[in-house]
């Protein structure tokens, strides 16, 4: 048997990145996929991906820091499948910007899209893993939740409570077979990672690729991070409840 198999799996900021490696992996490994991304042209691209490699996915154009995006996701997932057996929370995206220069919109808009949408979607998708007697979350968070650094106090903090809420989930929902991880990649090779290398160049931080050949030696492969995601939801990692696994090559480890 594969990993994954019969089971059903929602995953958000899927049509690119980690998000779609993530996607093709686990439907390798057989699981049922419905996924959540803003950009529908790559989400549709990436389910024909699966259908063509004879795996099940369904894609939901959908911005998931929106309630009504969010029961439309997993009403989806539910009239499709029956059940949502793994929620990825994935979706996320950064701002590059002082603290000073920050606007109350870019932080509104950072909490709305990197943790409102976990609170959203863990609401929705927990009472029918409840039911269920058992369910895995796993929240994209960074190894900019467990360090800091300048010009993205906004990222940071954000992915710093998805770290707690992690950690909430996990000691809240265990006793009804529900448990809740975090991930925590370093720079990866995506829009996101390099866009957010390009910002903090321009902004004059200078030597950026060096330190980060310096600290995890090169960028993260999508597939690796998917590889590393695969591992936390499958039933290899049963005991493992309110974790956060660092995936990148002994950036922080070095710190």
């Amino acid at each position: 048997m594969k990993r994954l198999d019969g089971r059903c799996a929602l995953i958000t900021g899927g049509a690119g990145g980690g998000g779609a490696a993530s996607v093709l992996r686990f439907a390798r490994e057989g699981a049922r996929i419905v996924f959540a991304d803003i950009d529908d042209r790559r989400g549709r691209q990436v389910a024909d991906r699966v259908r063509e490699a004879g795996g099940e996915a369904v894609f939901v154009a959908a911005d998931v820091s929106r309630h009504d995006d969010v029961r439309r996701c997993v009403a989806t997932a539910m009239d499709r499948f029956g059940r949502v057996d793994i929620l990825f929370n994935h979706a996320g995206t950064v701002t590059v910007k002082r603290l000073v220069d920050t606007t109350e919109e870019d932080w509104n808009r950072l909490w709305s899209v990197n943790v409102t949408s976990m609170f959203l979607m863990c609401r929705e998708v927990l009472p029918h893993m409840m039911a269920a007697g058992r369910g895995v979350v796993l929240n994209t968070s960074s190894i900019s939740g467990l360090t800091a650094s300048a010009l993205e106090s906004t990222y940071c903090v954000t992915k710093g409570a998805v770290l707690q809420l992690t950690r909430a989930l996990a000691a809240e929902y265990r006793e009804y077979g529900v448990r809740a991880n975090a991930i925590c990649p370093g720079f990866m090779r995506t829009d996101h990672g390099l866009r957010e290398i390009d910002e903090l160049t321009a902004l004059g931080v200078e030597g950026v690729a060096a330190e980060i050949t310096a600290r995890q030696q090169r960028l993260c492969d999508p597939d690796e991070f998917a590889a590393a995601a695969l591992a936390l939801v499958s039933d290899d990692t049963a005991f493992v409840n309110g974790a956060a696994l660092v995936v990148d090559n002994g950036w922080l480890a070095i710190t």
